[in-house]
């Protein structure tokens, strides 16, 4: 698969991820604004059916994996009570599809390979990233990394929390996510811990308890949303093709109504853990989830 994807075409999909989630007020994207519009660059997007396999890097627990993979299986559980659901807040993808006059997208959740032996190490490189994302399947997925909280990988933290690529001769895309939680909770897990930059707040409680995994699972909706309406670097997003706004990215530190720089929004809130959340899923869990651009009326929609 490396030889597969140029340096260029790497650097055109990788997603810079904001270090800071509080940095885009909501606001409506006029047609006199060309530079910052969002807008469909007329490329493929994800289709058919595309099963999502997770590939552990590290050390993670039981709970923790249940964590994510619950998450990837809510996406399509469409059945989940009470609302909202991930299934609910993944719909508005389908927009996309609608509006390129695309086929659809089923996605499907796949296998878990677990590294936890660091057969890297625990220092990573951007190309050891994508050797880990070809671990899985190479037609027809994606391969989400996820990195533990003691591994280093290039640029996590100073640039990014995460990235997504693919592949150009397949129907393959990667997404890659650390996890922050002793890094950088500050820059990849808020709100759930005290932001380093901008207006103070107090954290929010993570829905599962866990502030990195909680934090993991933003990051992880937001490429997921990214690598489907972007894959190859010319579908949706806004601004330089090299440093994309995408689908979620685009909407950075919004999760509900009323959000503004240092405040997500208002939330729902579980009476007994006072955890803040905006999503339920499979299994009894609540998620909190980044709101997407909605590309039929341009502005950044929460499910609460």
């Amino acid at each position: 698969m490396t030889s597969s994807m140029s340096s260029s075409v790497l650097l055109s999909l990788f997603l810079f991820i904001s270090l800071l989630h509080l940095s885009s007020a909501a606001r409506k994207l006029t047609q006199n604004d060309q530079q910052l519009k969002f807008q469909y660059h007329k490329g493929p997007l994800l289709t058919g059916k595309i099963s999502i396999n997770l590939v552990w890097y590290g050390k993670f627990n039981p709970s923790q994996r249940a964590i994510i993979s619950d998450f990837i299986t809510s996406i399509s559980s469409p059945t989940v009570k009470p609302q909202p659901s991930v299934a609910t807040w993944w719909k508005l993808t389908d927009k996309y599809y609608h509006l390129a006059n695309s086929q659809n997208l089923v996605l499907t959740t796949g296998s878990h390979i677990l590294d936890e032996n660091y057969s890297f190490g625990k220092s990573l490189t951007n190309d050891q990233i994508i050797k880990l994302a070809s671990k899985g399947s190479q037609t027809n997925a994606i391969n989400v990394v996820l990195t533990s909280a003691d591994v280093v990988v290039d640029g996590f933290c100073s640039s990014r929390c995460g990235t997504h690529g693919s592949s150009v001769d397949h129907k393959f895309a990667y997404v890659w996510v650390g996890n922050s939680e002793t890094q950088c909770p500050g820059q990849c897990a808020w709100p759930f811990h005290q932001p380093i930059y901008g207006p103070q707040s107090p954290p929010l409680v993570a829905p599962n308890n866990d502030v990195g995994l909680d934090g993991m699972v933003i990051n992880v909706a937001s490429l997921l949303a990214g690598v489907v309406t972007n894959p190859f670097g010319n579908g949706y997003y806004q601004g330089p093709k090299e440093a994309p706004l995408e689908a979620a990215s685009a909407c950075t530190g919004e999760f509900g109504k009323g959000a503004y720089p240092g405040y997500a929004g208002n939330l729902l809130v579980d009476p007994t853990s006072g955890a803040s959340y905006n999503a339920n899923g499979v299994n009894g869990r609540k998620y909190l989830l980044p709101a997407l651009f909605d590309p039929t009326t341009s502005v950044c929609s929460t499910l609460v």
